[in-house]
């Protein structure tokens, strides 16, 4: 089992992975942001129409699109940065969003570009520069309608040992 297999076992167990969202993003766990599948190289992230989550327009907040989206690509790269020896900081640089639709029912993000974040991950281990990568996350509604669609950039840099 690789390090990435071993994290995303963890982040799929629902308890763990609550547990992980109300200590480290409180505002996705009260938001309802779930993670409805993920392997190595795809997720897929779901955030629901509810109350903590709606706009004044009987929508779903743009932010809580946003928070969805970016966590399809953030779970793979964390996947791919966990326990790497030596470290790998990641963070975002760049974030470009399209809204299509709205979101009124259960949003499913899936981010399919995993094998692109770990080949930045590994240029940015082996070169000890920082290199970025840009992601693409796109929002579906239960019909398969285009909701939203993400662009996440992100940029990941050996740490110091």
């Amino acid at each position: 089992m690789t390090t990435a297999d071993a994290f995303l076992e963890i982040v799929q167990h629902p308890v763990k992975f609550r547990l992980f969202l109300l200590k480290k993003l409180p505002s996705a766990f009260f938001s309802g942001v779930r993670i409805k599948y993920a392997d190595e190289s795809k997720t897929e992230v779901t955030v629901p129409y509810k109350w903590f989550s709606t706009n004044p327009f009987k929508s779903t907040y743009f932010a809580c699109l946003s928070m969805a989206a970016e966590m399809s690509t953030g779970i793979l790269a964390m996947a791919h940065t966990w326990k790497k020896q030596p470290g790998i900081s990641m963070l975002v640089v760049k974030m470009e969003a399209q809204f299509i639709k709205k979101a009124t029912g259960l949003t499913s993000f899936t981010c399919e570009d995993g094998l692109l974040i770990q080949q930045a991950v590994k240029e940015a281990a082996a070169s000890g520069k920082g290199t970025i990568v840009t992601a693409r996350s796109v929002g579906r509604d239960k019909n398969g309608d285009i909701i939203a669609e993400f662009n996440i950039t992100w940029s990941f840099k050996a740490k110091a040992s």
